[in-house]
């Protein structure tokens, strides 16, 4: 990946072929057969998707502060791989096969009973379908997913046709930004809770900067933005995979009302996402092969400087 590449620009890992293979190879042979299948897979994408390799070392080193090993950027990789194919699983069998506790789930009720929805902001961390495992638990919950279907196409058309119901529950985040405003704004007026990323930034997107892992990083706006906009509370997850069938759901309260006045948005802003950033933190040392940017994170390939144009169209899926 050179200095201006950026990370939309990297073609989809797989394709509509490999993606079929390890979904037959996993749900007719089973979860264990499709995890031994996992380790030829990761030295494939090793050996073929160097750009990905050589940010996986960098990211490890700032994360770990020591030299990373092959053998670390391996462990990577396949724990990507895991939480992918555990997605067929999920939304094939749904949580029968996994073990999955939570952790703040009464806080996140709480927040729910007040009926004005709710906007839960998540990362590129673990598997942040695991989500749904609280829509399952929770039939008269309505979870809305905001996801960009167009970066990943393959794996989208793979998942849906696991789950058919599963396109009703997205908002698509290719759209233009007042059609997903206007999406999320819908579903939080029914009391939905809407999911989306916040770590990263497409190219188009104004982005600021806060400290991340001992170096300025570049972060989206749009989330904080939309939160402005919806009035509703915030509360923060993260999917953590704990490995073999373990996962674990963390929530926890940002805001019951997000403020950004005109005259402070800067301040504000900077403020609402170096909060973020220091969860982030925390979580992504906790469990550092989690994290799923496989791109130079650090360098700023978005604006750095804020405009007051529209910023909504967040890019949110893996």
């Amino acid at each position: 990946m050179s200095a201006n590449e950026h990370w939309q620009s990297r073609p989809e890992g797989g394709g509509h072929f490999a993606l079929w293979l390890i979904r037959t190879i996993a749900l007719r042979g089973g979860r264990r057969v499709g995890r031994c299948c996992l380790y030829p897979i990761t030295l494939y994408f090793y050996l073929r998707r160097g750009p990905e390799r050589r940010a996986s070392r960098q990211y490890l080193q700032r994360v770990l502060k020591q030299p990373v090993t092959p053998w670390q950027v391996l462990r990577h990789l396949h724990c990507f791989a895991a939480t992918i194919m555990d997605r067929v699983f999920l939304l094939a069998h749904g949580e029968k096969p996994f073990r999955i506790e939570t952790q703040g789930i009464e806080l996140l009720d709480q927040r729910i009973a007040l009926g004005r929805g709710v906007l839960l902001l998540g990362s590129h961390q673990g598997s942040f379908e695991a989500l749904r495992v609280i829509g399952a638990r929770r039939p008269d919950l309505q979870l809305r997913v905001v996801l960009d279907k167009q970066k990943t196409p393959a794996l989208t058309q793979l998942l849906e046709a696991l789950a058919p119901d599963l396109g009703a529950c997205v908002i698509d985040a290719a759209q233009d930004g007042t059609s997903i405003a206007l999406a999320m704004s819908e579903a939080c007026q029914r009391g939905a809770v809407v999911a989306m990323l916040a770590d990263r930034g497409r190219g188009h997107e104004v982005l600021r900067h806060t400290d991340f892992l001992g170096s300025p990083a570049p972060f989206p706006i749009s989330p904080w933005l939309l939160a402005h906009a919806l009035q509703v509370p915030v509360v923060l997850s993260f999917g953590l995979y704990l490995g073999g069938n373990r996962y674990r759901l963390v929530f926890e309260p940002m805001s019951d009302r997000i403020e950004i006045p005109r005259q402070r948005r800067g301040p504000v802003l900077d403020e609402l996402i170096a909060r973020y950033a220091q969860r982030l933190e925390h979580y992504v040392r906790i469990a550092p092969y989690n994290w799923f940017n496989f791109y130079d994170f650090w360098q700023d390939t978005g604006r750095a400087a804020e405009s007051d144009g529209p910023a909504v169209g967040s890019r949110v899926g893996a």
